[in-house]
């Protein structure tokens, strides 16, 4: 394999070093490279790849995409309903769906992000002129029509070919409202939660493959200490049960706990306090994963999304490449803990974070993705790959219309 140097700038041997860490080869040799701000000429690098060694496993799990419940990626984004002029299956657009099938998408996280401490599952089901129509507080005080719902996400989830990531109220709601919502959504049994199902369109009993307890509950999620949130942690992780016969055994659904975001020193604390129980855990509550949510820039004065220039372009990769720091420091708490490596490190939200489209609502989280924004794809992707035996999930935020999203849609576009 040979690349070459066209123009070699300041910034250059900033980009040469991360394309190398993403293509997490054993190997690297560099011959005859000049990277100076004056040279112009061009400078082959050869790179020999061992092939010989082999590694963890690859969990196609790292592929995971979010659908957050937003005034733009549900609604417009995925659901347009059944009466839309736009060509839709029960509601749900059949080009977006086409296209996410076409990348064979894993899993798909929702309904949130910090909505998911706020959303109550018994406004999304039954009849559309009886749900309630409130308000999404977690983004801006919009009007929640509640017509995405439970049911409908279930449909998307079957129709592009993937598995369902529940996110559970784990800030204002109750381990009983979490368990009664598992239960409606996987009870075979004529139960009144499993008949209420049924009623409502579903005879057969949904697969959850996955459960997440809250969201970011050190901050939109309750703003929790660490032992206070191990201790909701353990409330729900009792309580919530998969009744799907299909679902158990090696088939069971794994449940994700909240961990760290971003590179603050506290939340190493809270990864050692999740960790050190999980150790001595007792047979009444278990848990699969830990999350870690980072995005790159993600801080209050943003960079623009397009009309960037070198230091704005070499500044957001730098800052992509912290992702490999937070992976190393969680992974390392997480082995001292759990050495078997039982516990999954799921990067359930992930991706770049600029400023706002300029005269869009700056809590729609509208950007434009550029070529830039692939490369940075491509350095977390590698990031998660080299460290596939402790990273086996991942979410990119999000799928439809909000921050670095796979789709973006305008009306019948």
């Amino acid at each position: 394999m040979a690349l070459r140097l066209i123009h070699a700038t300041r910034n250059v041997s900033l980009i040469i070093r991360s394309l190398l860490l993403s293509l997490a080869i054993t190997d690297v040799v560099l011959i005859g490279m000049e990277l100076s701000a004056q040279s112009t000429a061009a400078h082959p690098v050869k790179l020999s790849v061992d092939i010989s060694t082999t590694g963890a496993k690859i969990d196609r799990n790292i592929f995971g995409q979010f659908v957050e419940h937003h005034p733009l990626s549900p609604y417009g984004g995925i659901w347009v309903g059944t009466d839309s002029t736009i060509p839709n299956t029960r509601g749900i657009r059949n080009d977006v769906v086409t296209a996410l099938k076409a990348i064979r998408v894993p899993n798909v996280r929702w309904p949130g992000g910090c909505v998911a401490d706020e959303y109550h599952w018994r406004d999304g089901i039954g009849p559309m002129n009886h749900r309630p129509v409130s308000l999404n507080p977690a983004w801006g005080g919009v009007v929640e029509p509640n017509t995405f719902g439970t049911h409908e996400f279930m449909d998307f989830i079957d129709q592009i070919g993937s598995e369902a990531y529940i996110t559970l109220n784990a800030g204002s709601d109750t381990p009983n409202e979490a368990a009664n919502w598992l239960e409606y959504m996987t009870a075979i049994e004529p139960t009144r939660l499993g008949k209420e199902r049924v009623a409502n369109g579903h005879l057969p009993p949904y697969k959850v493959g996955y459960v997440g307890i809250g969201n970011e509950s050190w901050g939109c999620g309750g703003n929790m200490s660490a032992d206070y949130y191990l201790s909701q942690l353990k409330l729900f992780s009792r309580f919530i049960k998969n009744s799907n016969p299909a679902q158990q055994g090696k088939n069971r659904m794994r449940i994700i706990a909240v961990g760290p975001g971003g590179g603050e020193p506290n939340f190493t604390e809270w990864t050692e306090t999740i960790m050190k129980a999980y150790q001595t855990h007792p047979w009444s509550w278990n848990i699969d994963g830990l999350s870690l949510h980072y995005f790159t820039m993600n801080r209050p004065a943003k960079y623009d999304s397009i009309g960037f220039g070198e230091d704005e372009y070499s500044q957001v990769l730098k800052s992509t490449l912290d992702m490999e720091n937070l992976v190393k420091q969680h992974s390392a708490i997480m082995d001292k803990y759990d050495p078997q490596k039982k516990v999954a490190l799921v990067v359930d939200e992930w991706g770049s974070s600029y400023a706002p489209i300029v005269g869009t609502n700056p809590r729609y989280q509208l950007q434009e993705n550029t070529q830039r924004d692939a490369i940075l794809t491509a350095l977390n992707l590698n990031i998660f790959v080299r460290h596939a035996d402790r990273v086996r999930m991942a979410n990119i935020g999000q799928t439809v219309n909000v921050l670095q999203c796979l789709i973006r849609t305008d009306n019948e576009r």
